[in-house]
């Protein structure tokens, strides 16, 4: 739906614009050639009348600053998304309302996403919005784990990664695998499906986040796609990124799908600007889309 929205919008600037852009340029200094060889006792409501302009091109110069503002707005800037699952608790929660930031990784044009301004890369422990991979007209939102030349571990709820060397250059803990360390939050205050999670604080090699996983399922499963000497490892390509859920046991990332090509990012997460509580039963006589209550102390930057 996203990429048909910012179809419709570049559709709809580029038509409003220029039928104002013709008028304007064409058709307006002939209408002012009309009025000024005009005789001078003509009243000057008949001079607004011949200078008027269509219903339609009124429409459109109403229009097009409007929609051309929320076109570089939401294309180049900051673009609006709400989180529908649970995958990123307790960073982000269902019902929240974020600010991605289109610029973070590049500007690129709307629609086609050629990418015509370098800005910067992801990096480790950003929480970003991409074009799904094996579905592209679907955005996901994950925390990049992995970067190109990373090999990225997760064995038995622990996530250990490899950082390469830089040049040759022993760097300290480069070429060897360096283990995420997490220390426990709470155990019992988020509880999904039945299954109360365990909160934890995870250092992701310098940066600090909380996650979620489930005491409950134990063991390794069979990882699809892994592409290191183990079943449970990943060698991340240039030009590609290893992401995950902040919910461990609860998230389709690119543990089961993949890595996340450079050229499918969306944006960095950064800003909760509005979050809704949705906890009606079936029963209630509201629908259960209809949110119970707002959340303000949710509003704020996204933490790390």
């Amino acid at each position: 739906m996203a990429v048909y929205f910012e179809l419709i919008l570049v559709l709809a600037t580029l038509f409003t614009g220029i039928v104002w852009a013709v008028d304007y340029f064409m058709f307006l200094p002939k209408r002012k050639a009309v009025v000024a060889g005009l005789p001078d006792n003509i009243e000057d409501e008949a001079k607004e009348a011949v200078l008027q302009e269509s219903p339609l091109v009124e429409n459109c110069r109403g229009i097009f600053p409007v929609i051309g503002f929320v076109l570089v707005l939401r294309s180049f800037l900051y673009e609006p998304f709400q989180i529908p699952s649970g995958s990123m608790m307790p960073t982000l929660l269902v019902g929240d309302f974020i600010l991605v930031e289109k610029y973070a990784y590049g500007v690129k044009l709307p629609v086609l996403r050629t990418k015509v301004l370098e800005t910067g890369k992801p990096q480790r422990g950003d929480s970003v919005v991409f074009k799904y991979p094996p579905k592209p007209d679907v955005d996901y939102i994950k925390r990049v784990i992995g970067v190109p030349g990373d090999v990225v571990r997760y064995r038995n709820k622990q996530l250990s990664i490899k950082t390469p060397c830089v040049d040759g250059q022993e760097v300290e803990g480069c070429g060897q695998f360096k283990r995420v360390e997490l220390d426990i939050v709470s155990q019992g205050d988020f509880i999904q499906e039945g299954y109360p999670l365990t909160e934890a604080n995870e250092n992701l090699l310098g940066i600090e986040h909380q996650i979620l996983y489930n005491p409950a399922f134990v063991g390794t499963p069979e990882y699809f796609g892994a592409t290191g000497p183990r079943k449970d490892e990943w060698v991340v390509p240039q030009g590609q990124y290893f992401v995950m859920g902040d919910n461990r046991d609860n998230s389709l990332d690119s543990r089961f799908w993949g890595f996340v090509p450079e050229q499918n990012m969306v944006g960095k997460a950064v800003y909760v600007w509005t979050s809704f509580e949705f906890d009606r039963s079936p029963q209630d006589f509201l629908p259960t889309w209809v949110p119970s209550g707002i959340r303000t102390e949710r509003i704020g930057k996204i933490g790390q």
